[in-house]
């Protein structure tokens, strides 16, 4: 890959990860969240939006470390602790990480398709908590 192509998927997947684009990011929807509401329960939905950022929480620190580590072990739900938010980016924008090569302790996973994972699923989770903070806005 090019010097330019490299540091143009670079950009785009740190882009996609701070969630611009398409999707709101984790600082603007935090920013108007009642943070006393996080333990609320709402009729109909099976989780607070405690719960929703907790699980984001771990899947995010889950995916770096498999992702850098081949002695991981995935923790227990709810073990585990929250990473400095900007080990991801600092992975994907470092040039000397191969987005291309397999993980090898993986199955045939990429650093590129761990870093589109922690986007689609902080973007998934996000637009729940959208959705729960408009609930409990009732």
């Amino acid at each position: 890959m090019t010097t330019d192509n490299d540091k143009s998927l670079r950009d785009h997947l740190l882009s996609l990860i701070g969630g611009a684009n398409a999707h709101i990011s984790f600082d603007d929807f935090i920013k108007d969240f009642p943070a006393e509401k996080c333990g609320e329960k709402i009729a109909g939905l099976p989780y607070t939006a405690w719960q929703v950022l907790e699980h984001m929480r771990i899947a995010q620190w889950d995916i770096l470390e498999f992702s850098r580590d081949a002695k991981h072990i995935s923790p227990k739900w709810p073990e585990g602790y929250w990473p400095k938010r900007d080990e991801v980016g600092d992975l994907i924008a470092n040039s000397a990480t191969d987005l291309f090569a397999r993980i090898p302790h993986g199955s045939g996973q990429t650093i590129l398709r761990e870093a589109l994972l922690v986007a689609d699923h902080n973007a998934y989770h996000l637009g729940v908590l959208v959705a729960i903070n408009r609930m409990l806005k009732k």
